[in-house]
């Protein structure tokens, strides 16, 4: 019994999926973060290109 319960914990079927999307979903909240604070700084700066003309 003890033996069938760890074959299945080393039984990795299914957990790759499920971890390409968990790295997908970080690497989709960090973009977001990224062109957020870019998009504002950006922002900022063009308006002062454009006070200054």
């Amino acid at each position: 019994m003890l033996k069938r319960y760890f074959e299945s914990i080393k039984d990795e079927k299914g957990q790759a999926l499920t971890e390409y999307g968990l790295i997908l979903a970080l690497i989709a909240v960090v973009c977001i973060a990224a062109l957020t604070l870019t998009g504002t700084s950006v922002s900022g700066v063009l308006n002062n290109i454009a006070a200054q003309v």
